[in-house]
């Protein structure tokens, strides 16, 4: 049983980063982008998710960034 509801994993997440602020925001990204990474791959091999849900999950983001 998943705990927790999505509002409140954000709101946890926003209220973390905000304690990240030394840090640019390109330096932010990038390590985002390296956990991000791992969990997806992490995902795969667990199979919790398909390579086609991640490729969607990355067209989402990209469309979402570019919006």
């Amino acid at each position: 049983m998943v705990e927790g509801t999505i509002e409140e994993c954000i709101d946890k997440l926003d209220a973390f980063m905000e304690t990240l602020n030394k840090f640019p925001e390109p330096v932010l990204a990038l390590a985002m982008r390296v956990h991000v990474t791992a969990l997806l791959r992490a995902l795969l091999e667990a199979q919790t998710l398909t390579e086609a849900q991640v490729r969607d999950y990355l067209s989402e983001l990209t469309s979402d960034v570019f919006a």
